[in-house]
C-alpha cells in the first residue's frame, strides 16, 4: 500500500510541476501561446488530454492520496 501512496504522491508532484512549467514558459515567452491559455501551443497539440482533464486528474490523485493516507496512518 505504501508503494501505491508513494507513486500517487510522485505523480501529483510531477503533474503539478508540468502545469507550473507550462504557465512559467508561456508567461516568460519561452514557448509560444497564441490563444493565451497558459498552455504552450506545441504541448497543446500532443498532450491536450492532460490539460483539459487537469482538474479531474489532480482531484483523483488527491482522493487517492487522502484515502491511502487515512488507511495507512489512522
Amino acid at each position: 500500500m505504501k508503494e501505491i501512496l508513494y507513486t500517487l504522491i510522485f505523480t501529483a508532484i510531477l503533474m503539478g510541476s508540468v502545469y507550473a512549467y507550462a504557465v512559467y514558459a508561456t508567461r516568460t515567452g519561452l514557448k509560444e501561446d497564441e490563444n493565451k491559455n497558459f498552455i504552450p501551443d506545441s504541448w497543446e497539440k500532443n498532450f491536450k488530454w492532460a490539460f483539459t482533464g487537469k482538474a479531474l486528474i489532480m482531484l483523483a490523485l488527491g482522493f487517492g492520496i487522502g484515502f491511502l493516507t487515512n488507511e495507512l496512518f489512522f
